[in-house]
């Protein structure tokens, strides 16, 4: 006689195991952090999507084939997640122009590397449109490929190429009027 399982059929599907989490947990989260921070300005929101990024990790069936691509699944989640939260409360706009969260500025050692030139870029990206701003930071400052890029926005690998194009085009162009002032 068969006996009904008191388990949903989530439960009965086998799970990533807790020491891959742990360990992606280990290599991606400062990453992701500062991930989210960017996208959404606020370094504690950031990290409450980090921690749901890594819950949905954990919730994913086991899979051996996740840790190769394991970066650009997260960084997938954590940008779904961040940009979700943007809609959620609809203050997107006004974010996209808020200052920098005061932890940026804490770090001396940080802010001693930082030098005149790193801030006039950074300022240029910022000042992107942002899809062009969003793939310049996952090239150069997550040191993504075209491909993990094009996962994560879920955009073509040639889209990318264009966007990246295109920022490089328009840093080189205001960088050039900027130094010449």
């Amino acid at each position: 006689m068969h006996t009904p399982s008191h388990e949903s059929p989530e439960a009965q599907v086998p799970r990533i195991a807790p020491e891959v989490v742990g360990e992606a947990r280990r290599e991606h989260e400062p990453r992701l952090t500062g991930f989210a921070r960017r996208i959404l300005r606020d370094i504690v929101r950031a990290g409450d999507v980090v921690q749901d990024t890594f819950l949905a990790l954990a919730r994913q069936p086991a899979a051996p084939d996740l840790r190769p691509r394991m970066a650009p699944w997260l960084f997938t989640v954590c940008r779904r997640k961040a940009l979700s939260e943007l809609r959620r409360d609809a203050r997107y706009a006004s974010l996209e122009h808020a200052p920098e969260p005061a932890d940026a500025a804490a770090d001396p050692a940080r802010a001693l590397v930082r030098g005149e030139d790193h801030r006039r870029v950074l300022a240029l990206v910022d000042g992107l449109p942002a899809a062009q701003r969003e793939v310049v930071r996952l090239r150069f400052q997550e040191d993504f490929s075209y491909e993990e890029i094009a996962a994560v926005t879920e955009r073509s690998v040639s889209h990318v190429g264009v966007l990246l194009h295109q920022a490089m085009q328009s840093l080189r162009r205001d960088w050039r009027g900027k130094t010449t002032v």
